[in-house]
Order: structure tokens, then C-alpha cells, then sequence
């Protein structure tokens, strides 16, 4: 069963359809409102979320490799705010956060 919403200006990139079996019991608490103005979506409707700093570093040591792997802490309004990333993924999407490895070519 499918339900359509009548949505404020605001949310006009949010699809307004939803299933009943995408629902969750929720129980309201205050403190977890986000004011729509924080929140960021890009144009594939996934929230944008930015990395804050590198809290820990790692070698993920696989029978074959080594991967280097960042502890990140991230700017996010929902689920886990630490993740562990890859080395290299982490330098080609966010290269602000390793001034270090920026040569000058000078």
C-alpha cells in the first residue's frame, strides 16, 4: 500500500511516496529534531556528509596486502559519526584533510 504526501515547499527533492512497509516505530524525542536548514542532500537525494578529522590510522593487514585505513569523524545528522576509509579513497574525495601529502611545485 502506497500513501502520497502534500509536502512544504522545503522538501520539494523529496519524493513524496512512500510504502507502509518502509515505516519504523518511532517514538518522538525533542532533542533528536534537525532543522531542515542542516540538512544536505545532493542531487541523487543522498544526505551530503563532510568529514571533520582523521582521529586514528591503521594498517588492515589482508593475506595478500596491506591497506592503510582512517579512523573519520564525521559532520553527521544521522547513524554512526566514526567510520574506518581507506587510505586512498579517503585523499582523492577529501585532500583538505592531509596538508602533509600536498607537494608544492614550486
Amino acid at each position: 500500500m502506497a500513501y502520497k504526501l502534500e509536502l512544504p515547499p522545503a522538501l520539494g527533492n523529496v519524493h513524496p511516496t512512500f510504502h507502509v512497509s518502509n515505516l519504523k516505530k518511532c517514538l518522538a524525542d525533542e532533542n533528536l529534531h534537525i532543522p531542515l536548514d542542516e540538512v544536505h542532500v545532493d542531487d541523487t537525494m543522498h544526505f551530503v556528509e563532510k568529514p571533520v578529522e582523521i582521529m586514528d590510522r591503521e594498517i588492515k593487514q589482508l593475506k595478500r596486502s596491506r591497506i592503510p585505513i582512517f579512523k573519520v569523524r564525521w559532520e553527521s545528522k544521522r547513524g554512526p559519526e566514526f567510520t574506518w576509509e581507506r587510505e586512498d579513497q579517503m585523499k582523492l574525495k577529501y585532500p583538505y584533510l592531509f596538508p602533509d601529502s600536498i607537494t608544492s611545485t614550486s
